[in-house]
This record gives structure tokens, C-alpha cells and sequence, in this order.
């Protein structure tokens, strides 16, 4: 018990101090992307967000299973006390991504043109496109590095790293656009991508120099691992990994360059198609995910957890762990979700110029937290060593997304709304699926009063009362800034009550005490 105690308190607290610098990086990045959108416009946004999926996919082609295979490979390395194994699978990642990098970079700068134009449908994509293998080149080096932090539970390095990123880019992209302003749509994408790499060679560089310092000091004991056990273990993680995310982000990318093909086909001026998307994809969507800043420091601290809990056979560890996760996932998106549900519509206007990103606000904003518990649960899946039933899963829940968006976006008057009802009706499917194999293979009952019932009732009890409030202040002449922060503040204690009045008590959520995750 005391084991369990521990492990699950050193991830509570790799995961809050994710989660606070996660904050500042996220604040940062949403700053930049305001005042991104502000230089260069929705149809700008709408092109930029077309070729970011291909940047995806040509990262689940090269790094993303290799990045998890890093991550938690050397959990289990520094588990069984061989440093060495460590040094030898970022090494051999290292290699494997530039033999597969170099002959797809050379592919798609010959076909640039046709994937722009065929694929993407827009011919201005292409300078972009051509521009982000760079971009991809130094994004591979930099996550390797910093998942071999990240599998070693040393957080703070990357953690810091990423909040300096996020100045880079913000700094080489802002500044590029305004150096060289009023350039056609084409070479603005560009200049956005010019900066991206900028970015990227701050950070790649900065966590090589971090990693072999850290080495140094350190010093690797172990006798390593042969070659080819390696390179077995490596791809037995990557390649299901890759293959999920491969899948995944190509329906992905079908989906976001079908989007402003379809509006076009119910009867919208290509232009407004453009905007409109740059809109939902390039706005909303990322406002809705700011508060979700705290998921992707958790899964990262919970991989190497779950990964050494596997590898010392404790599944008592493992059913702790997930219970905990899934519990902070629940208190946290929840009324998030809710409070952007009501207050949305004015921040988009008071932050974007934009009275449309509040639109479909509600079915989005539930697409958002349902990825956030499929997200969870695939991070165990992948971290048991059930890589191939989470990858099909998703493969599953993104080819619903993308057969609802062919098939109601183009109909008159549904245009985007069909791809919020996508959104929800894949999460629904994706999520059930996941909870299913979960409590197969780790007996993991879902806890559906602390997982749902609480956090959800106190989430539509805040919400609702809080959109009462938000309507009079502003029918009183208050002004949008005070009011939000008004409901806010009213919300969040209104909330809290909620959650005490129904017995579940978030001090001893975020103490981690593991009677309380077990109830």
C-alpha cells in the first residue's frame, strides 16, 4: 500500500507541476494564436489549418510510435536499473526516424503540387507544405529528447523548455509577418511555417545539449540491450502506436480538406468555405481547448507510471492509477466545458473580432471532453501493451467523424453542424469502446458517480446558474470583461459546493489519497 501511496503522489505531483508551466505555455499559444488571427484573417487561418494535418500525418509517419516507444521503454530501463538500454533506444529512434524521413520528404516535395491542389484542394497550400518538412525534421528530435525526459520522470526540463517555445514562436512568427506585411495568402502561410522552424531549432537544440548533460551527470549503469532485442521492443511499441496515429491523422486530414470541398458543394462561395473553417478549426476549437491544458501533462506522467507499474506486475498499482486519472479528468473538463458553453459566444467576440466562432458551441464543446476521456484511456491501453485494440478504436471513431462529415455537411443548411454531430457521435463510439477493452484487461469498473454523475450534475448546476447571472450583469450595463470573471468566480464556488455537497472532495482528490480514488 505504501508503494501505491507513493507512485500515484510523485505523478500527482509531476502532473500539477505539468499542468501550472502546461497553463503558461497554453495561455502563451492561445495568445499567439489571437494575435495570429488578427495579422492574417479567417481565410489566412482556414489555409493554415489545411496543411497543418499533413504535418500530423507526416510526424505519425516518422516519430509519433517511436516517440512512445521512447517514453516508455525508458521507464522500464530506469525501473530495472539499466541507464544504458536508455542512451541505446534514443539512439536507435533517432536513426530509424531519419531513414524514414528522408525518402517521404523527397515524395512530397515532388508531388507538392498535386497534394495541394488534389488533396488539400487549394493551390495555395503548397508553399507551406514544402516548408513544414524542416519543420518536421526538428519537431522528431525535439520530442524524442524530451519523451526520454518525460519516461525518466524528469518533467521540469521539457516542461521549461516548452514555455521558451512558445516565445520563439510567437516572437519569429509575429515578427516575420510584421517584417514583410500585405503578402498574398501563399507566402503568409509560408512566413507562419518559416517561423515554426525557427521555433523548432530553439527547442530541438536546447533538449539535445539538456539530454547529454543530463547524461553526464547522471552516468548510465546497466549492460544496455542487444541490438536486435532493441529494436524488437522498440517496434513492437512504435508500430501499433504509429499505425493509430498514421490512420488516424489521414482521416484526420480527409476530414479538415473535405470540410470547405463540402460547404462549396451546399452552395458556399469558396472564400467564405475558407473562412468559415479557419473559423470553427482555427478559433473556437482551440478556445474550447484551453482549459484542457492539464490533459496532455498528465498522460505524459502517468505513461512512465503505468509503464513501471506493468513491468513490477502490480495491477492494484495500475487500477489506482487509471481510477485517479479518469477522476481528475472528470472534475476538471467538465466545468470547463459547461462554463465555455456560456460564455463563449462573448469571448470569441471580445477575443477573435469574430461573432461567428460561437457558433455550435454546445456539441463542440462535448466532442472536446469526450476526447479528453478517450485520450486517458487510450494512454493506459498504449501503456499495458494494448497498442493494437486502441489503434483500432481510433481508426474506428475517426472514420465515423469523417463518414459524417462526407455525408452532412454538404446538405443545405447543415454545413459545419454536421461536423460538430460527427465529432460527438465518433466520441461517444470511441469512448464506450475504450472502457470496454479497459475493464477487460485490468477488471477497471467505471466509477460512474465520481467519473460522471458528480462532476456532471455540479457542472450543469454551475452553468446553468451562471448563464442566469452572465444575462443580467450584461442586461445591468456591465461590461463583457467583468461579468465573465464575475461568473467565474461565482461559478467555480458554486461548483465546488456541489461537488462537496455530493461527497466528493477535490483536497483529497489532489492529495491523491488512495481510499478515497477506491471508493
Amino acid at each position: 500500500m505504501a508503494l501505491s501511496r507513493r507512485s500515484i503522489s510523485t505523478a500527482g505531483t509531476g502532473a500539477l507541476f505539468l499542468t501550472a508551466v502546461g497553463a503558461v505555455s497554453q495561455i502563451l499559444g492561445f495568445g499567439y494564436r489571437v494575435l495570429l488571427s488578427r495579422i492574417v484573417g479567417a481565410e489566412v487561418m482556414g489555409l493554415y489549418q489545411l496543411i497543418m494535418p499533413v504535418y500530423s500525418v507526416l510526424l505519425s509517419l516518422t516519430a509519433v510510435g517511436l516517440t512512445a516507444a521512447i517514453s516508455n521503454l525508458t521507464a522500464q530501463y530506469l525501473a530495472l536499473g539499466n541507464g544504458q538500454g536508455m542512451r541505446q533506444t534514443l539512439g536507435t529512434c533517432l536513426r530509424i526516424f531519419f531513414l524514414l524521413l528522408l525518402p517521404i520528404s523527397a515524395v512530397v516535395v515532388l508531388c507538392s503540387d498535386p497534394i495541394s491542389v488534389i488533396f488539400l484542394g487549394d493551390a495555395r497550400t503548397q508553399l507551406g507544405l514544402v516548408l513544414l518538412l524542416p519543420c518536421v525534421a526538428l519537431t522528431g528530435v525535439e520530442n524524442f529528447h524530451k519523451h526520454c525526459f518525460y519516461g525518466a520522470g524528469r518533467v521540469r526540463t521539457p516542461a521549461v523548455v516548452d514555455v521558451m517555445e512558445q516565445g520563439v514562436r510567437t516572437a519569429a512568427v509575429l515578427g516575420l509577418l510584421l517584417t514583410f506585411p500585405h503578402q498574398y495568402p501563399e507566402r503568409m502561410v509560408g512566413l507562419i511555417v518559416a517561423g515554426m522552424i525557427v521555433c523548432e531549432v530553439f527547442s530541438a537544440g536546447t533538449l539535445w545539449v539538456l539530454t547529454r548533460r543530463w547524461w553526464r551527470r547522471q552516468g548510465l549503469s546497466g549492460g544496455g540491450e542487444r541490438a536486435r532485442v532493441r529494436r524488437c521492443r522498440v517496434s513492437a511499441i512504435a508500430v501499433p502506436v504509429g499505425a493509430t496515429a498514421l490512420l488516424g491523422n489521414l482521416m484526420s486530414a480527409a476530414n479538415a480538406a473535405l470540410i470547405p470541398q463540402k460547404l462549396v458543394e451546399g452552395g458556399m462561395d469558396r472564400s467564405a468555405a475558407i473562412s468559415q473553417f479557419g473559423v470553427v478549426c482555427g478559433m473556437t476549437l482551440p478556445m474550447l481547448a484551453l482549459p484542457t491544458v492539464f490533459l496532455g501533462a498528465m498522460n505524459l506522467v502517468l505513461t512512465p507510471k503505468l509503464a513501471r507499474s506493468v513491468a513490477l506486475r502490480r495491477g492494484d498499482l495500475v487500477r489506482s492509477q487509471v481510477a485517479w486519472a479518469m477522476s481528475v479528468v472528470s472534475v476538471l473538463t467538465l466545468p470547463a466545458m459547461a462554463f465555455m458553453v456560456v460564455l463563449g459566444p462573448d469571448l470569441g467576440r471580445m477575443i477573435f473580432k469574430q461573432d461567428s466562432v460561437g457558433q455550435y458551441l454546445l456539441p463542440l464543446a462535448v466532442g472536446i471532453g469526450l476526447s479528453c476521456y478517450e485520450s486517458v484511456v487510450a494512454c493506459v491501453l498504449n501503456s499495458i501493451g494494448k497498442q493494437h485494440e486502441a489503434a483500432l478504436i481510433s481508426i474506428f471513431s475517426s472514420g465515423v467523424q469523417l463518414a459524417v462529415t462526407m455525408l452532412t455537411v454538404p446538405l443545405p443548411g447543415v454545413g459545419m453542424a454536421g461536423y460538430a454531430a460527427g465529432m460527438v457521435l465518433s466520441g461517444v463510439l470511441g469512448l464506450l469502446l475504450l472502457l470496454w477493452r479497459l475493464r477487460v484487461h485490468t477488471g477497471m469498473a467505471p466509477m460512474a458517480f465520481q467519473w460522471v454523475v458528480a462532476p456532471g450534475l455540479s457542472a450543469a448546476l454551475a452553468a446553468l446558474t451562471g448563464n442566469l447571472l452572465f444575462v443580467h450583469l450584461k442586461a445591468a450595463g456591465v461590461p463583457a470583461l467583468p461579468a465573465i470573471a464575475v461568473v467565474l468566480l461565482f461559478d467555480g464556488v458554486l461548483y465546488l459546493a456541489a461537488l462537496h455537497a455530493q461527497g466528493l472532495e477535490l483536497r483529497s482528490l489532489f492529495r491523491l489519497e488512495e481510499s478515497k480514488m477506491q471508493d
